[in-house]
Parts: C-alpha cells; structure tokens; sequence
C-alpha cells in the first residue's frame, strides 16, 4: 500500500515521504496513529507542505535536544543502592534507573534505551555514561553509585582518588589468591 507520511517514523520514513509500505503495518500501525494516510491524489498534492512541516518540526526537535544535552552535559546524577562492606551492590544500577533520575533531574521523559551502558553497574563508583537524545545529538552524564546510608561527597572523593591507584592493586590480590590456590592444591597432591 502507498502512503504519505504525515511525520517521521524512525527507521521506516520521514515526513512527506511517499511510500509503499505492507498493507497490514498502514492500516493497523500507520494509519490509526495519524503517521500516514493513503497516497490519494489529494494526499499527494500536500506533499510539499507536509515535507515543509515535518521539516520544520525535525529541526526544532533537534535543538531542543541539543538544549537538553547542554543541560545534561558533565551533569552528575548520584544513584544510592544498598552496598556491602567491599562496596559491592547488592544488585545493579542498569540504564532504567539512570533514565528515571535523569527524567526526574530535567522534568521531560527520557527513555531507558537513550542511556547507553554496556554492563550493568554491580560496585560502587562514579562512571561515565552516553544518553543519546536524538541520532544527531548525545550528552555525556556522570554516575555516582554511592551506598545506602552514606555521604555521596565522601564517595565521589574516595572514588576520585583511587581510580589510578586502586585499580591495579585490586587486580593483584585477584592474581595472587589464584596463584595462592594453584600452590595450595599441588601441596595436597604432593601429601596424598
């Protein structure tokens, strides 16, 4: 079926776009949602200014997300969990949750799937962490996971001054215990 798009649909078209889409994807998606209409001969004569509108409409939806990015920018959001004494949570911050602080620290809904984080967040510490508002326009955020009861200034500190220093020795003892318990098991075999 070949219809005229009223606005842009993600993926599929922009607004003013003429194009023959599935029957069922027009008349159960596209249509009813008021995103296209059937490609008439009346619907193809307001092509130009639908093009013109949903132009008009994509620009202004760019520089609000870049108002927005510019208010996110280098923001830090501070995230408290219920951490154990390693610092170590006791569960995760995923992209979900940072999308609801971010919505509620700007007052506009920013969905879950903006926030791009590999991992979820398993220990406490500050990240670094993309939102992309718009395929043109991406902020970067600071998220400081902090645990349950504490300062998250205190946090944000510790955190600061340790990542130079506290990241290789965390990875030795690792090391080390695993060398530990290799030489722990041969002393058994040796003794059996």
């Amino acid at each position: 079926m070949r219809v005229v798009f009223l606005q842009d649909v993600p993926g599929v078209a922009h607004g003013g776009d003429v194009r023959t889409v599935k029957d069922g994807f027009a008349r159960n998606y596209l249509i009813p949602r008021s995103l296209a209409v059937p490609a008439t001969q009346d619907a193809l004569r307001r092509v130009d200014r639908l093009k013109k509108q949903a132009e008009e409409d994509r620009l202004k939806a760019i520089q609000d997300m870049r108002t927005l990015a510019e208010q996110l920018n280098n923001a830090q959001v501070n995230i408290e969990m219920r951490a154990g004494t390693n610092g170590r949570l006791y569960g995760s911050v995923t992209n979900a949750i940072v999308a609801e602080k971010l919505s509620e620290m700007t007052g506009r809904e920013i969905d879950r799937r903006a926030v791009a984080i590999g991992e979820p967040f398993r220990q406490v510490g500050l990240y670094e962490v993309d939102v992309r508002l718009h395929p043109e326009v991406e902020a970067r955020v600071k998220v400081l996971v902090y645990p349950s009861g504490t300062d998250p200034n205190a946090v944000l500190a510790q955190s600061e001054s340790q990542p130079a220093e506290g990241a290789a020795p965390q990875a030795e003892p690792a090391a080390q215990a695993s060398e530990s318990s290799e030489a722990g098991e041969t002393t058994k075999e040796e003794t059996v």
